[in-house]
């Protein structure tokens, strides 16, 4: 099997242990679920709540958005691409956690019945927080030992230690 480049290496490559399987299982299963909720149930949580959030095109960013939940959740779920896959799942969350739940500070928050002010903003991001904070930590790590890279890593599909390592 032919070398991967440097930086491939350095996409997959990953010193953390196996026990970050654990992140990844939650993250990514948060992510595949949700994405196919976005399709199973549309009018709460795909184009309808786009729209009532002033997300512009809705019927397009939202579906776009589920199928980035669902492929990125399973590349997680594998671990296989682990850092590319949690990049656009961090964008995912900044981009919830800007939009539908920092209103909920200014109470100004057209998704949120219930009362504004940091309280409410921190119960009702306790989600988007974990899963940007595991998505960074994946970005960060990579997807440890028990992991599809791992595995491509062991095969030999890479040298052992990356080319400036080796100098």
């Amino acid at each position: 099997m032919p070398s991967l480049s440097t930086w491939q290496a350095r996409l997959i490559r990953t010193r953390a242990p196996g026990a970050v399987v654990l992140i990844r299982l939650y993250v990514g299963a948060v992510f595949l679920s949700e994405g196919i909720q976005k399709f199973l149930h549309p009018d709460d949580l795909g184009t309808g709540r786009f729209d009532e959030a002033g997300i512009p095109a809705p019927g397009f960013f939202a579906p776009l958005d589920g199928v980035f939940e669902i492929v990125c959740g399973v590349l997680l779920l594998v671990g296989l691409l682990t850092r590319l896959a949690a990049v656009p799942m961090i964008v995912d969350m900044v981009g919830a956690l800007l939009i539908t739940k920092l209103p909920i500070l200014w109470g100004d928050a057209p998704l949120f019945d219930g009362d504004s002010g940091w309280w409410a903003f921190a119960h009702e991001s306790r989600t988007d927080l974990a899963q940007l904070c595991g998505s960074l930590f994946l970005l960060t790590v990579g997807a440890g030992g028990y992991s599809l890279d791992a595995h491509v890593v062991r095969a030999g599909a890479l040298p052992a230690q990356p080319e400036a390592v080796r100098r």
